[in-house]
């Protein structure tokens, strides 16, 4: 985060810049974002500046997340998006359990949220060798 975007109140306007330092990803990736999902319109004012309402932040943030840290695609969130139909409170809620396959059974467990932030790097290995050899086979 950037020293401006300290000093400023949570319902403060924020430019492409302080939000692009705050998200951690360029700016022409937030402009990328805009041309994807309708539902993010920053204001504009003269010479094209951006300025994005809290709103806007938090939308964008909702994002960010789905895209770089649950691993869903572009069209994933768009679909996503639209399904919620861009509702603030419904895209701001906390992300649903982690799910991940026993690899004996196949059965989908939920990930006690105590270890939500722990990776088990074997059983991420079986699951990848097997989905390697349905795909193979």
């Amino acid at each position: 985060m950037t020293s401006k975007s300290v000093d400023k109140a949570p319902d403060a306007f924020r430019t492409i810049g302080e939000l692009s330092a705050e998200l951690g990803v360029a700016q022409h990736i937030l402009r990328y974002w805009e041309t994807k999902f309708p539902q993010l319109k920053p204001l504009q004012r003269a010479g094209n500046r951006r300025y994005y309402r809290p709103a806007d932040v938090a939308l964008a943030c909702r994002i960010h997340r789905l895209l770089h840290l649950e691993g869903y695609t572009v069209k994933g969130v768009q679909k996503l998006l639209r399904e919620k139909g861009g509702s603030t409170s419904e895209l701001l809620a906390p992300p649903p359990a982690a799910f991940v396959p026993q690899s004996a059974s196949g059965i989908d467990t939920p990930v006690p949220a105590e270890q939500g932030n722990m990776v088990d790097v074997g059983r991420l290995s079986a699951i990848r060798d097997r989905l390697a050899a349905a795909l193979s086979g």
